[in-house]
């Protein structure tokens, strides 16, 4: 008989939803192809060397990109960027998700988001299985600031935003 407490995966949810994060997308490039996806699992791991960490599902069109490359970029998002955190939530091809995109590309060719917070190109130094995700550990090759701003949240299967210095609206409750 398994001593664990049955996890019921509707509460883990909303319980993990009860966690505010940031948004970024996580972008990667293999010969002429680039691909994307929206994250919030995304974490600073260390200071020395600059190395974050993504967590990413093993079927996202980007993981493979980033498995054969060995790169990936992330861009964190401004609060009037949730078109673009819907845009690369959403099932489409990698070329839809980059049409008419405002990007520029950073030193080791990856696309960064015009607009955002700042921006990271990483070199993966490990990638570790977790279930049907699998978590990349990044060394920041790169580093660039974007213009400042409030940024992007997510809380409770919603989006939230910074108001200035000392408010932050959050989605109603569900």
């Amino acid at each position: 008989m398994d001593p664990r407490p049955t996890i019921d995966s509707g509460v883990f949810r909303q319980l993990m939803g009860r966690w505010a994060t940031g948004v970024s997308v996580v972008t990667a490039r293999e010969f002429e192809v680039d691909a994307g996806l929206t994250v919030n699992a995304f974490l600073s791991v260390s200071l020395a060397p600059p190395s974050v960490l993504v967590s990413l599902t093993r079927e996202a069109d980007t993981t493979p990109l980033i498995e054969r490359s060995g790169r990936f970029a992330v861009s964190l998002l401004a609060a009037d960027q949730r078109a673009l955190s819907e845009r690369f939530a959403r099932a489409i091809s990698p070329a839809e998700k980059f049409r008419d995109l405002p990007f520029h590309r950073g030193p080791h060719g990856l696309a960064l988001l015009n607009g955002s917070l700042g921006a990271l190109e990483c070199r993966v130094v490990s990638h570790t299985p977790a279930y049907d995700h699998l978590l990349l550990l990044g060394e920041v090759v790169y580093q660039e600031l974007g213009p400042g701003g409030s940024p992007l949240l997510f809380y409770r299967s919603g989006y939230g935003e910074a108001r200035g210095e000392d408010t932050v609206r959050l989605p109603p409750p569900p």
